[in-house]
């Protein structure tokens, strides 16, 4: 676990050496790349997490490539609809994804004809931007702390109710990372959709969400809904009142969520190398940084390599984490 947890802590920090290739030229090839219109496959409905990143990125990266970066948002099971569409694209650069990390190292897991292999399908681009979660509960909790909860939900194995953005899902996972880590058992129940999850806990049909930091802050900050802690190493700046899991008890338990390029296997390395190295300089513009910092994200930026080992480790977590708590997702 804390093994895990230090690879993601690492690569939040890898903004803050961008400059570092930012001045490395590109090949002849990549220099005449990209002469027509990119496509951004976002495999979710517009709105989230996913979308807004996306849409960020294809605002900067047209920009700077003098092209028209459009965004489509190709919806279904799960982000696998869309994720499928982009593994059968052409291998030229031209159709992206924009992946959250559960499409990639936890999906592998969960079904069993996935429409896709994502090691053998996908060529590893840069993991855009990552953040912690938040262990958020309904104003009908009586749990005033992280300790209360942990210590009722093993008292009542399964009483609590624990919603989540879907089957599979990054909050889903989160929840799922959580009770594994605490040792308890809570009941899941999935929407189609964190703000639906979020109106649920509102009205207090569910108990505990462990959703984004960008979902969450509004609902807290309104008192709507109770924080208890977030599961990132340092407080997030949106919610500088509510401890780290850490601080809370549960000492060396983190969990981030992220969310990166990715392109069809095949696409040409020096391609793959003038996006990531272009995503970077995106990455290191203020108003990037803040923007993504509004909805509880940190710029990332890592290169090809260090995105696929780090898509590596997380993928051989999840499946122990699914294997233990035998997650199964009907088809």
């Amino acid at each position: 676990m804390k093994r895990f947890s230090r690879k993601f802590c690492e690569l939040t920090k890898v903004v803050g050496i961008l400059g570092m290739s930012l001045g490395l030229g590109g090949t002849a090839a990549a220099a005449d790349w990209p002469s027509r219109s990119v496509n951004i496959v976002v495999p979710f409905s517009p709105g989230g997490t996913t979308d807004v990143v996306g849409r960020l990125m294809a605002d900067k990266l047209g920009a700077l490539w003098g092209q028209s970066v459009v965004v489509e948002n190709k919806l279904g099971a799960g982000g696998n609809v869309g994720t499928a569409a982009v593994a059968r694209s052409n291998p030229d650069g031209y159709t992206l994804l924009m992946a959250s990390g559960s499409i990639l190292t936890v999906s592998p897991h969960l079904y069993k004809d996935l429409p896709f292999d994502p090691v053998k399908d996908f060529a590893p681009i840069t993991n855009v931007a990552a953040g912690p979660m938040v262990v958020v509960t309904s104003k009908n909790v009586q749990a005033k702390t992280l300790k209360d909860l942990i210590d009722f939900a093993q008292k009542n194995p399964g009483k609590l109710n624990m919603g989540s953005a879907g089957l599979g899902t990054q909050v889903h996972m989160a929840g799922e990372n959580f009770s594994y880590a605490a040792d308890v058992k809570m009941t899941h129940v999935p929407y189609r959709g964190e703000a639906a999850a979020y109106a649920e806990l509102m009205a207090g049909q569910i108990d505990v969400v462990v959703g984004n930091v960008g979902a969450v802050s509004g609902l807290v900050d309104g008192g709507r809904i109770n924080a208890l802690a977030v599961t990132g190493e340092k407080r997030a700046p949106m919610l500088p009142d509510v401890p780290t899991t850490s601080e809370a008890g549960m000492d060396g338990f983190t969990n981030y969520g992220w969310f990166g390029f990715v392109a069809p296997a095949g696409t040409p390395q020096e391609v793959i190398d003038k996006i990531q190295k272009d995503t970077a300089k995106v990455l290191a513009m203020p108003d990037v940084k803040q923007r993504l910092e509004s909805i509880g994200m940190t710029p990332v930026g890592n290169s090809p390599d260090e995105f696929k080992a780090a898509i590596k480790e997380e993928s051989d977590y999840w499946a122990k984490v699914v294997k233990d708590r035998n997650i199964v997702i009907q088809q």
